[in-house]
Formats: structure tokens, C-alpha cells, sequence
């Protein structure tokens, strides 16, 4: 346990973390440090999937950096379609990189084990996606998904840049020498004023649909969340039935002992 700091409780076996975290704060507690027992003592234990996002920060450190290179990729493609500089082509192929560098996590995700010895449940693994995405997206979750101290799994809601988007200003023109000049050159801004705006109208089609995804996986683990507390409360009600089962057996075993010496005692008594 000595020379064990707050970081690496974020890097324990999930089960370790609250014995650890105790025994670290009584550390410092002993060497005269209240404050920090008490910050020590107030950390929460991380969820599954908090717990699996901060092992992958600790042992996944290329494929994180490749996450966060793609977000910062397909922030700038929608930025460049916003300002009618980037086209529809460019963005989906940062959307794939972005959708590819999460997969690749989520895969590595899969093959950590919980405090139980068993692999993530599918739900677990797609709050770990959600988490990945949202810092891939959002500074404030790049920030905290960064640290490896996450506590809770994290999600990217809304369009992002495109939520507030408008298209840009068509750019100035300048009065046309003749009529014969100008009609090329008014056909070749139109021409341009409407690939700017397909392509804008396809980085928003995207993004209603990453928002409709997100919408779907969050609704997949709602329900797989009441399917599990349903199980649960049918494990406990079998458990009490079983208890009480097990109760009235073991009261009719004792008695049918009690007979068989009674029993016994009798026959002792007659053969006397």
C-alpha cells in the first residue's frame, strides 16, 4: 500500500478501489495530513463503465490519442462545411475515423474483466462507447475522460456544431464589366452557393443521424436496465420463496427426528 497516491486507485481492480481508498486515508490521516484524508475518503467509487473508460486511458494510450486526433478531425470538417469551405465527402470520412477510433476502444473494452471475473456486459460496453464519443466531441468530457479518474460514464447529446449552424455569406461580388462577363460568373457563384449549401444540408443529415444513434443506444440501455432490475427483483423473490421453503423443511426435519427418538425411547421402555 505505501508510496499508493489518488491516482493509481483509479487504475485498481474496481473491487480494491474502496478498501484502498480507506486504507490510503488512514495513511494520511496518521501522517498528520486531515484535509487530504478527508478529499481521499469523499472519492467516489467509478461505475463499470467509468472504471473500464479510465483502464483504457492507463493502457490504451495510442488508440486514446488517435480518438481524440479523430475528434478534433470531424470537429474541424464540420466547422469547414459551416463556413463553406469543406464538402459533404470530407465529412463522412471524418465521421468514419471518428466512428472507427471508438470501435477500436470499445473492442478493447470488451476483454476487460469485472470485479466478478466476468467480461462487460453489452450494456456496460455501450456506456463505454457513449463515454469514448463524448470525449472525442466535448472538451469538458476530453477533459475529464483525459485524467483517468472518471467516476461516471459520460454522453454526447445534440448536434454539436451543426445545433446552432447557419450557412455562410455568399461572398461580395463585384459589378460585372458587361452583361455577356457577367453571366458566367453569376452562374459559377450559384453553382457554389448551392454546393456549399448540399453540402451543409448532408453534414446535417449526419448529424441527425449520430443524434438518432445516440438516442437508440441510450433507449437500448434503458430498457436493458429494466430487464435487469426485473430479473433482480424476480432472483429476490425466489430467494425469499426458497428461504422460507428451506425454513419449513429444516422445521419438519427436526420434528420428524424428534419423532424417530421418541420412537426409540419407547421401545427402550417396553423392552424393559
Amino acid at each position: 500500500m505505501g508510496g499508493m497516491d489518488v491516482d493509481d486507485l483509479y487504475g485498481l481492480a474496481l473491487d480494491q478501489f474502496i478498501p484502498e481508498r480507506t486504507a490510503l486515508a488512514r495513511e494520511l490521516r496518521k501522517a498528520g495530513n486531515r484535509d487530504g484524508a478527508s478529499e481521499v475518503a469523499a472519492l467516489k467509487k467509478p461505475s463499470v463503465a467509468a472504471w473500464a473508460v479510465n483502464q483504457l486511458v492507463r493502457t490504451q494510450r495510442k488508440p486514446m490519442a488517435e480518438l481524440l486526433e479523430a475528434g478534433d478531425g470531424l470537429r474541424a470538417a464540420q466547422d469547414d462545411v459551416l463556413a463553406g469551405r469543406g464538402d459533404a465527402a470530407s465529412l463522412r470520412g471524418a465521421v468514419e475515423r471518428e466512428r472507427l477510433a471508438v470501435a477500436k476502444l470499445t473492442d478493447a473494452a470488451r476483454g476487460l474483466l469485472s470485479s466478478d471475473g466476468e467480461e462487460l456486459s453489452d450494456t456496460m460496453v455501450e456506456r463505454v462507447s457513449e463515454t469514448l464519443h463524448a470525449a472525442a466531441l466535448d472538451d469538458d468530457a476530453r477533459e475529464q475522460v483525459s485524467g483517468g479518474r472518471l467516476e461516471r460514464e459520460l454522453r454526447h447529446v445534440g448536434l454539436g456544431a451543426f445545433g446552432g449552424g447557419t450557412p455562410a455569406p455568399a461572398p461580395a461580388r463585384r459589378a460585372p464589366a458587361s452583361k455577356k462577363a457577367a453571366e458566367p460568373e453569376q452562374k459559377k457563384q450559384d453553382r457554389s452557393a448551392r454546393e456549399r449549401a448540399n453540402a451543409q444540408e448532408e453534414a446535417r443529415k449526419a448529424a441527425r443521424a449520430t443524434e438518432r444513434e445516440a438516442r437508440r443506444r441510450a433507449e437500448r440501455a434503458e430498457r436493458a436496465a429494466q430487464i435487469a432490475h426485473e430479473k433482480r427483483d424476480r432472483a429476490a423473490e425466489a430467494l425469499r420463496e426458497a428461504e422460507a421453503d428451506l425454513e419449513a423443511a429444516t422445521t419438519e426435519a427436526e420434528a420428524a427426528e424428534q419423532a424417530v427418538r421418541d420412537a426409540e425411547a419407547a421401545v427402550r421402555e417396553a423392552s424393559r
